[in-house]
């Protein structure tokens, strides 16, 4: 019995002081969740300064428990991008979603089961078609489905230009035909291409400008505007003056990624997502180290590809998030990611073994987190060092 008793603690000492990443199977996501709540509560700290609250985007998390950490109480007001998201986080106690996608007549009838579920979802449109369609089926459900109308702020997709006449004819379409016009919003999406904070704040104003005026039309044409919407992570972090606007939108600052770095949103110690991987191989000839996370883990984001700094599929750090100098993944197949040096650069290759533990941080975070059906994540202030979070897939 003492035998098994000192066997016991020996298997304990063990567990206790392997590093948690060495036990997943590889490639896996990580999240480091100290850096994600520091990253919450700097944006929340300072939009909160500027007299406004945040709507969190959950597009980029795609996770009730990250939700929980970005909705104050837990409760809402949130973002989705797909009408999946919405319904998962009603279930689990979210009362109030904008579906920030642009409203298909189609998917009517699950907007309305979610809103008789007692979710308070507000949509977003464009157009008199979307309109005509938002009202009738309002009319008909006895349902007035709230609509926020998507106003371009910068050329990036959708929406309309603040001066186009069609905005009042779709506000009256809206109020007379059975909906609730809740208000306006927009998205600065081009702000993901400006540099540095002289830059990004100019491309917030821009963008609080351009909903606060077609806000201010609407009221001055007799019309309701309760809620007037803006945000992207760059001119969220960046903004000066909120005036007239209610509430800003964010998503991606939860976990940021090297884009963001690329812009100077954030520093590389903010990124609290990666990709673990495994050395498999090596090709000393072409200076390449070979690892088992290609384009089906990583991505095929290149987002900094047009940034002063191409940082390929991802920079490459030890397994304890230490980034060593110019190494990056510069190629990736569907399940090999290719390692080496960045081209130009007169750095060493490090001497990784077969079997070496490594993490790559992202271009994309969305794009990244979209590979996988869940976040093994670094647990902050616990005992329990991993956790497992799974995430939303679908539409």
């Amino acid at each position: 019995m003492a035998g098994r008793g000192r066997l016991r603690a020996e298997l304990m000492t063990v567990i206790m002081t392997t590093p948690p990443l060495e036990s997943l199977d590889t490639p896996a996501l990580v999240l480091d969740e100290t850096r994600m709540l520091r990253n919450i509560e700097r944006l929340r700290r300072h939009i909160g300064s500027l007299g406004v609250s945040v709507r969190p985007h959950l597009k980029t998390a795609k996770s009730v428990e990250v939700a929980r950490q970005l909705l104050t109480d837990g409760h809402g007001p949130a973002t989705v991008s797909t009408l999946k998201e919405a319904e998962v986080f009603a279930a689990a106690g979210v009362g109030d979603v904008l579906y920030a996608v642009g409203i298909s007549p189609a998917k009517l009838p699950r907007v309305l089961a979610l809103r008789k579920r007692g979710c308070d979802v507000s949509v977003v449109l464009d157009s008199l078609e979307q309109a005509r369609a938002v009202a009738e089926a309002s009319r008909e459900s006895g349902d007035p489905i709230p609509v926020l109308i998507e106003i371009d702020c910068d050329g990036h997709r959708s929406g309309m230009r603040a001066g186009d006449p069609l905005i009042l004819d779709i506000a009256r379409v809206l109020t007379s035909g059975g909906a609730e016009l809740r208000g306006v919003m927009t998205h600065a999406g081009e702000s993901y291409g400006a540099v540095g904070a002289e830059a990004l704040a100019a491309f917030a104003e821009r963008e609080r400008a351009a909903v606060v005026s077609v806000a201010e039309t609407l009221r001055a044409s007799g019309f309701p505007c309760r809620v007037v919407s803006m945000g992207s992570t760059p001119t969220a972090h960046f903004a000066r003056d909120l005036g007239g606007v209610t509430e800003v939108r964010a998503g991606v600052h939860v976990f940021f990624d090297l884009v963001m770095e690329g812009i100077g949103v954030c520093s590389r110690d903010d990124i609290a997502l990666s990709v673990l991987t495994t050395v498999i191989g090596h090709q000393p000839t072409r200076g390449w180290i070979i690892v088992d996370a290609g384009w089906m883990a990583l991505s095929r984001d290149r987002g900094t590809a047009s940034q002063a700094v191409d940082q390929g599929y991802g920079v490459v750090c030890d397994a304890d998030g230490a980034g060593f100098e110019d190494l990056i993944v510069v190629s990736a197949n569907q399940e090999h990611g290719i390692v080496a040096l960045r081209p130009g650069s007169r750095a060493t290759l490090p001497d990784l073994p077969v079997g070496t533990r490594l993490r790559i941080l992202p271009n994309h975070a969305c794009a990244t987190a979209a590979q996988f059906d869940g976040y093994q994540v670094l647990r902050a202030g616990t005992d329990t060092p991993l956790a497992y979070w799974p995430r939303i897939r679908g539409w």
